[in-house]
């Protein structure tokens, strides 16, 4: 079952991982690739998988990848224009959605309007604009197949399940690097512990993200669009090993749980293969070693991303767009180390207060929402 791919952000973590499972599988053509400004990584990757169209973010990299591929039949956009042009691409049956930031939104509406399955690694997408891709998902008969670890094992666990049999969607988070830490004693903590994640290799924003709870937050109100379950029905629940992926309960108690070794390449796999399965290369789950698996309460009061988050998400409207763009920037902050880690709640919380709730936005406004919200935290927090 062979199949073409595009990916929007081939050159980050999530991109880098969906070629390696191309590698081990002869089966998938990559047609599009996508990156920011990695226009060195890009080069490597096209001369490996030939893909007819390269889209790069900033016109004058691209027009640097067009002189180093020049001896190639390859096609280099750049700009937003580009990034809709790869996913529209004509003979693509999925897109990777593995680009950060809200600038992910338009691709994947162009690339559903087109008949393209989605592999959903973006979470902004559905966190800001989840009221208009999952109608226009059904509209256009497409798939939105989860590529982050925990939606995944959710999708899994469901998987030839009754969806009106659900009662609860337990989302497992590691803790972060800070598990167990007080308030107190994250006043000055630094970057570099921030990014040291204990079981997952990601991204620097996704790491932080992990540090603050955020990123679990941002999967609470990513789920609630994914599987139509409203924020009473999901429950996070610390797995400090980041054994258990995520699970379901069901109306009869019986709870269905994925387990398997922190490795993204299963997920991503999964999506592109669905519903079929491969054989995958990688670390099994040893059972012999495996002693226990322990559960803990997040703790809300230290870790503000997560409550934040579950608040923006029952405000609805704007405001998830408002908590995801603050967050953005208050990171960004972060890791040029001009403000502290508590700060990036602080931030958080004074542009949700400032906000005036847009109740159903279409996507202009949420982009202008996003810009609003930038321009408010520069005047106020200026580097």
């Amino acid at each position: 079952m062979s199949k073409t791919i595009a990916v929007l952000g081939s050159t980050g973590s999530i991109g880098t991982q969906t070629l390696e499972v191309v590698r081990n599988n002869k089966d998938i053509r990559i047609a599009a690739l996508s990156a920011g400004s990695n226009i060195a990584e890009l080069e490597k990757q096209i001369r490996e998988f030939h893909p007819e169209l390269a889209a790069v973010w900033d016109e004058q990299k691209a027009e640097e990848l067009r002189t180093k591929i020049s001896d190639l039949d390859v096609k280099v956009v750049s700009g937003m224009e580009g990034l809709i042009e790869l996913s529209v691409l004509e003979g693509v049956d999925i897109l990777v959605t593995a680009i950060v930031g809200m600038i992910g939104i338009r691709p994947t509406i162009a690339a559903i309007k087109a008949g393209k399955d989605i592999a959903l690694a973006n979470k902004e997408t559905l966190v800001t604009a989840g009221h208009l891709i999952m109608p226009l998902a059904k509209e256009y008969n497409v798939q939105i197949l989860p590529v982050d670890s925990e939606h995944s094992a959710i999708f899994q666990a469901i998987h030839g399940e009754n969806k009106g049999a659900i009662h609860k969607l337990l989302i497992t988070a590691s803790g972060g690097p800070f598990r167990g830490r007080k308030r107190e004693e994250l006043e000055n903590v630094c970057v570099e512990d921030a990014l040291k994640h204990p079981n997952w290799a990601m991204g620097q924003k996704i790491t932080i993200d992990s540090a603050t709870l955020v990123n679990k937050g941002l999967e609470v109100m990513e789920a609630k669009w994914l599987f139509d379950i409203d924020l009473d029905h999901i429950q996070v629940v610390v797995q400090p090993k980041s054994i258990i992926h995520s699970m379901v309960e069901f109306v009869d108690g019986a709870v269905m749980a994925q387990l398997g070794t922190p490795d993204m390449k299963l997920p991503i796999q999964y999506a592109l293969y669905y519903p079929q399965r491969r054989y995958l290369p990688g670390e099994r789950l040893d059972f012999e070693k495996l002693k226990e698996i322990t559960f803990e309460t997040p703790d809300m009061e230290t870790f503000k991303g997560l409550p934040l988050a579950m608040e923006a998400s029952r405000m609805g409207g704007s405001m998830p767009t408002v908590f995801n763009a603050a967050n953005e920037r208050a990171v960004a902050k972060f890791l040029k180390k001009k403000i502290g880690f508590l700060d990036i709640y602080k931030i958080i919380e004074e542009a949700m207060q400032h906000h005036q709730i847009i109740e159903h936005p279409a996507l202009e406004q949420i982009l202008e929402t996003e810009e609003k919200t930038y321009e408010w935290i520069e005047s106020r927090w200026k580097d």
